[in-house]
């Protein structure tokens, strides 16, 4: 590995890295992940028959604001000046794809907004279907592609 992990100081703690001196880049991240659901439930969400309401457009509005949250709540996340985020679905038989795209032009990346927009995206839809399927899973949440461009 040969990496220190930059939120540890030489004592162990956990810190905040500093990034003060870092020149502002264009970041971009791409991450996904996916909840499988019963094939009923699939169905039910495409009619708009979950009776919480539209499931994907919830998820969606809720995923966007994960993103903009994020340093919230992941404790050593600086808060960054987000550009953009968008969060898509693919739905399948049994299964819904997410895949969440996000950009900013700052000191530290952007990953962490993405990949908090798709885990609170598949969460709401968890949440929203819960009363109709008790085996859905969360799957698969991961960073797919990271991006940095000097100005």
């Amino acid at each position: 590995m040969g990496e220190e992990f930059t939120h540890i100081d030489s004592d162990g703690n956990a810190r905040m890295v500093d990034v003060s001196l870092k020149p502002r880049v264009r970041r971009t991240a791409l991450a996904e992940g996916r909840i499988e659901l019963a094939a009923a439930t699939v169905e039910k969400i495409r009619a708009d028959g979950i009776a919480k309401g539209n499931v994907l457009a919830t998820a969606r509005v809720a995923g966007i604001m994960a993103a903009k949250r994020c340093a919230d709540i992941v404790p050593l996340c600086h808060n960054i000046e987000i550009e953009h985020v968008e969060v898509n679905f693919e739905v399948g038989e049994s299964s819904i794809a997410i895949a969440a795209s996000a950009r900013c032009t700052d000191k530290t990346g952007i990953e962490m907004e993405a990949l908090a927009a798709v885990s609170v995206a598949a969460l709401t839809i968890y949440d929203m279907c819960k009363a109709v399927d008790k085996g859905m899973r969360i799957e698969g949440i991961r960073l797919v592609e990271k991006t940095k461009e000097a100005l």
